[in-house]
């Protein structure tokens, strides 16, 4: 059979072509929100971002954080939404980072966000199996160890990925839908029954962000945000991706903003604002059930621990897709092998990089179950610190990643000659990316706190180390294929365009 033409002006193939390409028309407004959102993970917020914030930062104002936030990131999401219109790639950041900066900063992008959601998605397996143990043991009086409901995710999630996007994002739907549900019941709850201290709104107050304390929150608090701007590397699996991707994209940064800063505002009614710190640091984790129980009582509660895990679940599938699709767009240009650059079967799924990221998550899953049969004093050390460490090291990247975003997005439209034409959203990506670089400053300097270490412990540099020396490894990588192979440096960032580059290099 002869090799298919590629459909006009799409720069997609059909028959070997298609395997360079996503399969479009997936995902409708409805199924890239619900698949974003939750990489959110709710319940996991509300339950463990949220009591240690208030615990370890001691500020009341955490609902005002994320008001703060917010409005930070609709100012993010101005411009990078206007380059989803311009820019339809997997890829997402590195790719409009490379339209912007150039290849050389594209290539190093890229490994950033393929190290920083692969640390992410890792990360949650670790509380992930320490919860569904401590599941098992409370209502099953079963012990197990941690890593095996954990590599048992590990291999589900896999499973999951080389399905169709639309049948994941059906599976994250129902669990988000319900997890959100359960929250939302909460928050009526605490306002129904407020403490002593009523009704207050004293956590909208500025003066409770006084203190030297409110960056490191910002960083806490930032953690919970991550997801929304995951929509565009879905971007190639939807119908109308300059209308659906900007849509999603305002809808949860909005969506995400408000409903976080309600719950935690419940919280503080729940406890009353003076009480919520010292009930904080008292209960820890425990804090949004022990109010349950108490208001909803103990079937609601159980309820809720149980939703506690598949909103883990629901995000480790999002974060997953997410690495595949970075890694199917590095290998399709250049930036990894060639043979993560295609598609698998009917599904049209990227299955190699789905292999690859289940891979390295059992690796590391399996490398702290090892230092879990090791003493350390401490049980849980090696699962909580897959978790902190996996997700501080994620942020972060993320953080750098939008910062560079959103200077890119200046440069990209300068170069264009549409610096006037788009002058607002150049300010506002301008500013965004300012406070990002700030947040990130902070994250860098109370990684630390960050990650429950000394303040001289080594850890509080080689963590985030990991994210330098990616951004150091792939500015290396671009250097060398800009002198070596200038025309994959040029193809940095191209997505579909890239197959056509190839294309007309062959005939």
């Amino acid at each position: 059979m002869a090799t298919s033409k590629a459909r006009a002006g799409d720069g997609i193939s059909t028959y070997k072509g298609q395997e360079r390409a996503l399969r479009a028309d997936r995902l409708g407004t409805g199924g890239l929100l619900l698949s974003v959102l939750a990489a959110t993970a709710p319940l996991m917020v509300v339950a463990g971002v949220m009591p240690t914030t208030f615990a370890v930062m001691g500020i009341v104002g955490q609902p005002l954080l994320f008001v703060a936030l917010g409005a930070i990131l609709i100012l993010f999401s101005v411009g990078y939404a206007e380059m989803s219109r311009h820019v339809h790639n997997a890829g997402a950041f590195y790719a409009y980072i490379s339209r912007g900066l150039g290849g050389t900063a594209g290539a190093s992008a890229a490994l950033v966000a393929l190290v920083a959601y692969n640390a992410l998605q890792v990360g949650i397996y670790g509380i992930f199996g320490f919860e569904v143990s401590g599941l098992f043991a409370t209502y099953a009086d079963l012990e197990i160890a941690w890593w095996i409901p954990a590599l048992t995710a590990v291999a589900a999630v896999g499973a999951l990925g080389w399905l169709k996007i639309d049948v994941n994002a059906k599976v994250l739907g129902v669990l988000l839908v319900i997890e959100v549900a359960l929250v939302v019941i909460f928050d009526i709850a605490a306002v129904a029954d407020p403490a002593k201290e009523g009704l207050s709104l004293h956590a909208f107050n500025p003066d409770t962000l006084s203190g030297a304390g409110v960056g490191t929150a910002l960083c806490f608090c930032i953690a919970a945000f991550l997801g929304f701007e995951q929509a565009p590397v879905y971007a190639e699996e939807t119908s109308r991706p300059h209308v659906l991707v900007p849509r999603v994209m305002f809808l949860a940064v909005g969506g995400v903003a408000v409903f976080f800063a309600l719950s935690s505002w419940a919280l503080t009614v729940a406890t009353g604002p003076s009480q919520i710190v010292g009930e904080s640091q008292k209960q820890s984790a425990g804090l949004l059930f022990g109010l349950t129980e108490s208001r909803l009582g103990g079937t609601f509660t159980d309820v809720l621990h149980v939703l506690f895990v598949t909103g883990m679940f629901a995000a480790m599938v999002s974060f997953h897709n997410v690495v595949a699709r970075y890694a199917f767009a590095m290998g399709r240009e250049g930036l990894l092998p060639r043979s993560f650059g295609r598609t698998t079967g009917a599904s049209g799924a990227p299955g190699t990089g789905s292999l690859l990221q289940t891979a390295v998550s059992a690796v590391i899953v399996i490398a702290f179950a090892v230092a879990d049969d090791k003493p350390t004093g401490d049980p849980t050390e090696p699962v909580l610190h897959l978790f902190t460490w996996g997700g501080n090291i994620g942020a972060l990247g993320v953080i750098v990643l939008m910062a560079a975003a959103s200077f890119s997005v200046v440069v990209f439209f300068a170069r264009r000659g549409a610096a006037g034409a788009q002058a607002w959203r150049l300010v506002t990506s301008a500013v965004a990316g300012l406070a990002l670089l700030v947040i990130a400053g902070y994250t860098v300097k109370d990684f630390d706190v960050l990650v429950g270490a000394g303040p001289d412990s080594a850890l509080s540099r080689l963590l985030p180390g990991i994210i330098g020396a990616s951004v150091v490894v792939g500015l290396v990588q671009g250097l060398y294929l800009r002198s070596r192979s200038p025309e994959a440096h040029a193809r940095i960032g191209l997505g579909n365009e890239a197959f056509q580059l190839d294309k007309a290099a062959q005939s």
